[in-house]
């Protein structure tokens, strides 16, 4: 009966642990009003406007310094496809401008040098 209890404890333990890791990279939540996916452990956060679109890059809870990555978005809307180019600015702001996104378009970001890699991150715009 002892060994029962040492071994449920244990489990339980183990599972706790497990649970914990989880969540070591934080939440994906909008800081900016926008819509966030998260790829190989960094949110980014998708916010439009007028003139295009904003993305911010956070790593860990923190702001993720946007300089030397650059890419390509590309808006599809129905059977229209538009595309525009990505560019830092400053801090952890990523800005892409000259594209109408509206309610309901897919969007996907093609980003260079996010650590070193190319990150491809799709949104969809409520």
């Amino acid at each position: 009966m002892k060994i029962k209890h040492t071994l449920i404890a244990a489990v339980l333990g183990l599972g706790s642990l497990a649970l914990n890791t989880a969540y070591a990279h934080g939440t994906a939540a909008a800081r900016h009003g926008g819509v966030v996916r998260v790829v190989n452990d960094v949110n980014f956060e998708l916010v439009i406007d007028a003139e295009g679109a904003t993305i911010y890059l956070v790593d860990h809870d923190e702001d993720m310094p946007a300089k030397g990555i650059s890419g390509k978005l590309t808006v599809l809307v129905g059977t229209q496809k538009s595309e525009v180019e990505v560019k830092a600015t400053e801090g952890n702001k990523l800005r892409a401008t000259g594209v109408k996104i509206s309610s309901g378009a897919k969007v996907v970001a093609v980003l260079n040098n996010v650590e070193g890699k190319t990150a491809t991150v799709r949104f969809t715009v409520k």
